[in-house]
């Protein structure tokens, strides 16, 4: 049963699990725990094989939050335990968004930036949603992010027919000209690395983010994917962040470039819906 795995991996007595709702292959509960707490569960079901389809999915995004979480001020979800079919992190009260908290999740978000990586990549591969992330290091960002990031999905895409030979082609002149559309290089920033509105739960004192594609990455890249798909006060936490940790000249200019990545992967997940923006961004990011 769900409620002992949470026994076994926390050490808490869990007395209820109430299903929140599914996502790709796995089910979110609310755990109602023997002292009156609440824990958030995220599990494969039971049968799955104990996680065969998605090796390693909850070892990589539990690492990746307690990394995350070493960084001073990082707004990182706490986890309370895993296992290769279940995580378990500590439970976070969602509050309504308010420019005071939008505000300090800018300062969190730089902070946690600023803790740096040990390169571009991770000491692991991962996962963006359910597909398999390939997190080999490179030493530069614009090699690695054509190499690790656009390159694979845009196959993927290609390969389920969402994208047609004109459209291949036009990111493929992306993957080129990535060097030269990159701006001055920057060192490897700790980026969580799916940070899209979803990801990001509010609270009274700024925000917490769960749910990551952990690495060493462009700090770019995380303002870029909140914008993407809209994050309430989005304004007063990018001024907060540029405060704290300042962005490099042009980065406005480069928005398309990072959001480039998350659209192809929406592409290999959900078609050609999502075909229009992600050329839309592939043009804009040839032209700067």
């Amino acid at each position: 049963m769900l409620t002992d795995r949470v026994r076994e991996l926390t050490g808490r007595e869990a007395v209820r699990a109430v299903p929140l709702g599914r996502s790709h292959a796995w089910q979110t509960y609310r755990a109602e725990t023997a002292d009156g707490g609440r824990l958030f569960v995220k599990a494969l079901p039971d049968g799955d094989g104990g996680g065969d389809g998605f090796p390693g999915l909850f070892e990589s995004e539990a690492l990746g939050l307690a990394w995350l979480g070493r960084a001073f001020g990082s707004p990182a979800a706490e986890v309370a335990g895993w296992d290769a079919r279940t995580l378990v992190l500590h439970w976070v009260d969602e509050r309504p968004p308010t420019p005071e908290a939008a505000e300090r999740f800018g300062h969190q978000l730089a902070s946690m930036h600023l803790a740096g990586a040990e390169g571009f990549g991770a000491d692991r591969d991962g996962y963006i949603g359910p597909l398999p992330l390939d997190n080999t290091r490179d030493a530069a960002w614009p090699e690695f992010y054509a190499r690790r990031r656009l390159e694979p999905f845009l196959r993927r895409a290609a390969d389920r027919g969402a994208l047609t030979p004109a459209d291949v082609r036009i990111v493929e002149k992306v993957v080129d000209q990535v060097e030269d559309l990159a701006g001055e290089p920057e060192p490897p920033a700790r980026v969580h690395g799916d940070l899209w509105s979803g990801n990001v739960i509010w609270q009274d004192d700024g925000a917490c983010v769960v749910d990551p594609s952990a690495h060493g990455g462009h700090r770019e890249g995380d303002l870029a994917m909140l914008a993407l798909f809209g994050l309430p006060h989005l304004d007063r936490v990018r001024d907060a962040y540029n405060e704290a940790a300042p962005l490099a000249a042009g980065w406005r200019g480069r928005i398309a470039l990072h959001q480039l990545y998350p659209l192809l992967v929406h592409v290999s997940l959900f078609g050609a819906a999502y075909r229009t923006t992600t050329m839309e961004a592939a043009r804009a990011a040839l032209h700067g």
